[in-house]
């Protein structure tokens, strides 16, 4: 049985062996929006909870437009020139508008890659487009402290700005219940150490903390004061179908229109599904997400929930950039060294984390469940030591060998990874 998994531009053909029972689990089918440039333009015209585009953008001297970085699939190339069109046609000067790409601690898209994430050079033309640094001090203004003790320290040409758009995808989220939203202003254009408390391990700690969890998550509400503290925002909102076709858009008020597009993805993005397995394969979304290994650990968590305790994890993930930061290297080389508990015992004390380590201490959730397995052709030796999971060589022959020892013949496969959550729901 041959299934096509996501996997870095061209995707890995898994050929899985004779006699099993593969149970595909998959988005269910999401309709696309046939003539997605106008779609976007009426909803500008349609708000959530806010006058029309044209409407809101009169008198504006200063407009701030977050974007996403380059490691998410956001449909640029539609919204980005449907919005800059939209705001300069209702009186916007063009040397007004700063597209502010919302890095958080990732690092800068410049040059070419600048150019594949706008997928507009009229944009690129025609307004300013500039990274946020989250390191450094003189970009920030600290505008309070939460009542958790999370400081608000924002990008200043965000906070200083007349009108602020914030442009996003939603999907599933493996600690912010879904993205998107206030999640481009927290961690996108935050101060680092805005982004060090929010990911700090009391706050990954919480089991609400999860993928498609909205209500009580901290994080979730962690990023609500910062955007009340900022003084608030609009959002352009979009869902993606599993070819990354438009199948949603929405404009409006940041919090009220951030949660109507969540209310449309859940029912295609959260699969019910009736028992746990004993061997799971999944993936890390393709690219772009799968470029870095760090960014593979949502693919481990979205699927760590229908694993059955003990059973075997598999994820193929390309990892063209390699592991990620040297901040990750280090912060996975310290879980290597210390084993799962004392790392977590560790990270717990901390107010501050350490850059990138949450995404070691997420890992480790993945890794309570069962053993995590992965393909990747794109790691060094040095940097698969690094990983802290089993690296192998054929997924074909490991999940004949996980199938073997478990013996269980069933197996779930999550083609396209951390966009597909898989929730355990017994039958009664």
């Amino acid at each position: 049985m041959h299934i096509a998994m996501r996997y870095g531009r061209k995707g890995l053909s898994v050929n899985l062996p004779d006699g099993l029972q593969a149970d595909v689990i998959q988005k269910r089918s999401m309709p696309v929006l046939k003539e997605p440039v106008e779609a976007v333009r009426s909803a500008f015209s349609r708000p959530v909870e806010s006058k029309p585009l044209k409407e809101v953008v009169q008198g504006r001297k200063s407009i701030c437009v977050l974007i996403c970085d380059n490691t998410r699939p956001v449909p640029h190339a539609i919204v980005l020139p449907a919005l800059i069109e939209g705001l300069i046609n209702a009186g916007a000067n063009p040397d007004s508008i700063t597209v502010l790409v919302a890095t958080g601690l990732h690092r800068p898209n410049e040059g070419e890659e600048l150019r594949e994430l706008i997928g507009s050079d009229r944009v690129l033309q025609a307004v300013k487009v500039v990274n946020h640094f989250a390191r450094n001090d003189e970009d920030h203004v600290l505008l309070g402290t939460t009542p958790r003790g999370m400081p608000v320290k924002l990008d200043r040409r965000f906070v200083h700005a007349d009108m602020r758009i914030a442009v996003g995808l939603v999907e599933p989220h493996f600690m912010a219940g879904y993205s998107g939203g206030r999640k481009l202003i927290v961690p996108g254009i935050a101060h680092q150490d805005t982004i060090r408390v929010l990911h700090s391990a009391r706050m990954l700690d919480n089991e609400k903390a999860a993928n498609c969890v909205i209500d009580g998550n901290p994080l979730h509400e962690e990023q609500l004061y910062a955007v009340e503290m900022a003084g608030g925002s609009l959002a352009l909102n979009t869902v993606i179908d599993e070819d990354r076709n438009l199948s949603f858009v929405n404009f409006g008020e940041i919090v009220k229109s951030h949660l109507d597009a969540v209310s449309f993805a859940r029912p295609y993005f959260e699969i019910p599904v009736p028992r746990k397995y004993q061997t799971v394969i999944t993936s890390a979304a393709g690219y772009p997400l799968d470029r870095n290994y760090y960014q593979t650990v949502k693919g481990m968590v979205g699927a760590a929930g229908i694993l059955a305790p003990g059973g075997d994890l598999f994820v193929v993930s390309e990892c063209s950039e390699g592991l990620g930061t040297i901040e990750y290297a280090e912060s996975q080389g310290r879980l290597v060294d210390l084993g799962m508990e004392r790392f977590l015992e560790e990270t717990s004390q901390k107010q501050y984390a350490s850059t990138d380590e949450w995404e070691s201490v997420m890992q480790v959730k993945a890794m309570k469940t069962g053993t995590i397995h992965l393909y990747s052709e794109g790691l060094t030796a040095e940097e698969r030591a690094l990983t802290g999971v089993h690296i192998v060589r054929s997924i074909e022959e490991a999940v004949e060998e996980s199938v073997r020892t478990k013996n269980d013949k069933r197996v779930a496969v999550i083609p396209e990874g951390p966009y597909v959550i898989p929730v355990y729901r017994p039958e009664r």
